[in-house]
């Protein structure tokens, strides 16, 4: 079972709290962005999807500490988190009307068969990066009640003073007594106008290192933690032997660490993908089966497997139990448009039982 003690819930107060940026994601399907004509605007941010999957398919008590800007585009994102049913703490900011603060944008198409999806992004003068310490009070948030505290290496990229206010909230959270969980999330693209790989593993370990529950795949623990392991393009992608065997190095690096989960994911091509997922303990390791997936939209689904995960282990599930919700919840994630889910508890659970996708009438 889960070895460590999640807190009670206050009346008030909340099951999970992420800190992060919210983004718009600008999404044409399967269309070039240079042909393209029409966008479908997603709110996203890959510590947000979290809170919101949580809130929305598993019925928690959720929130989100992160920027907002005063405008017609900040207007559009505060409703769509609402709609989540997430409460946003939000750090406000003005915006000149021209220069910003912005919103970030993040443009992310599907791709389709042979043709991978695409992923740039638009992030300057991003309200989000300007978040440091002192941005939220703390104190007052804890104080009311958070079971579980959660952050992402895509945060940390943003800026210099945005890895500083995830420790500050970490410490909170520990004297708190939540669970701190942070999924490495490691992107190359945003760490290279960071301070580059080096800095990314320097900045990324001193967070680590406050962490009960990591999730990251082999890439991000090599490159966002500089651990030794097979090269990633020329590993068998769903050998959960490598996993664990990196997780020999975590263990040692990093003794604080109690659980670390990842998928395995094999691309066949942007919309047929073999699907799996594994668990480290220090008792015990844990893997799902193998499932082949159809893909609608594959942007979100790593946030839905860590959603069905701490879902689990909020619920006092086993680690097991809940290495399978994360699996299931990610898999069905993958087949909705967007970056957030639109799946039910049931279907999870259906999903783990095997399930078949005859129409239900």
């Amino acid at each position: 079972m889960f070895e460590i003690k999640i807190p009670e819930k206050k009346p008030d107060g909340l099951d999970f709290l992420s800190l992060g940026a919210l983004v718009t994601r600008l999404d044409p399907g399967i269309v070039p962005f240079s042909f393209a004509k029409n966008y479908e605007l997603h709110v996203s941010g890959g510590e947000y999807n979290v809170a919101a999957n949580l809130s929305s398919c598993f019925g928690l008590k959720t929130g989100i500490a992160t920027a907002i800007v005063d405008s017609p585009i900040g207007l559009k994102v505060e409703a769509s988190v609402r709609e989540m049913g997430v409460e946003g703490i939000y750090s406000r900011f003005k915006t000149d009307g021209v220069r910003g603060p912005n919103i970030a944008t993040v443009w992310s198409d599907r791709g389709y068969g042979l043709r991978p999806p695409v992923v740039f992004y638009n992030r300057a003068n991003e309200a989000a990066a300007l978040l440091k310490p002192g941005s939220f009070d703390w104190n007052r948030i804890f104080s009311k009640g958070v079971r579980w505290f959660h952050s992402g290496g895509i945060f940390a990229s943003l800026s210099s003073t945005t890895p500083l206010l995830i420790l500050e909230a970490m410490k909170e959270a520990k004297q708190a007594n939540a669970v701190v969980s942070f999924d490495l999330n490691y992107r190359e693209k945003l760490w290279a106008v960071s301070g580059g790989k080096e800095y990314a593993q320097s900045i990324l370990r001193k967070i680590v290192k406050e962490v009960d529950i990591l999730v990251g795949n082999e890439e991000d623990l090599q490159k966002g933690l500089g651990l030794k392991g097979p090269e990633v393009e020329k590993k068998d992608k769903l050998n959960p032997e490598v996993f664990f065997k990196m997780m020999e190095q975590v263990a040692s690096d990093f003794p604080n660490i109690k659980i670390c989960a990842t998928t395995l994911r094999e691309v066949h091509s942007a919309n047929k993908h073999s699907w799996a997922a594994v668990l480290w303990t220090r008792n015990n390791k844990f893997e799902t089966p193998k499932v082949e997936i159809d893909v609608y939209d594959r942007v979100g689904g790593g946030d839905g497997f860590a959603s069905g995960l701490f879902y689990g282990l909020l619920s006092g599930r086993s680690e097991e139990d809940a290495l399978k919700l994360g699996w299931a919840h990610g898999a069905l994630v993958a087949t909705f448009p967007g970056d957030t889910t639109m799946a039910r508890l049931e279907q999870v659970e259906a999903f783990i039982k095997g399930g078949s996708a005859r129409i239900q009438r």
